[in-house]
């Protein structure tokens, strides 16, 4: 997937999730990441995080710690 439709997914699901109090829509971001995204897209979001790619909302950034890292790439 381009990293540009990555990033385009994530913040959609930020911006649905902006609505909820901050603490929620952290976790939101992050449960909805884990939970529904297959581990190859969750690999290429970590790898966009830890490069410092530009363009994700701040909530998406907050929540990545609390995605669940793939085992395996």
């Amino acid at each position: 997937m381009s990293p540009d439709k990555l990033i385009y997914m994530a913040n959609q699901i930020a911006t649905f999730f902006e609505s909820k109090p901050h603490d929620e829509g952290v976790a939101g971001v992050a449960a909805h990441i884990s939970d529904f995204w297959e581990p190859r897209m969750r690999a290429q979001f970590f790898e966009l995080i830890d490069s410092g790619a530009e363009g994700f909302k701040p909530l998406v950034l907050e929540a990545a710690p609390k995605v669940r890292r793939p085992q395996h790439a």
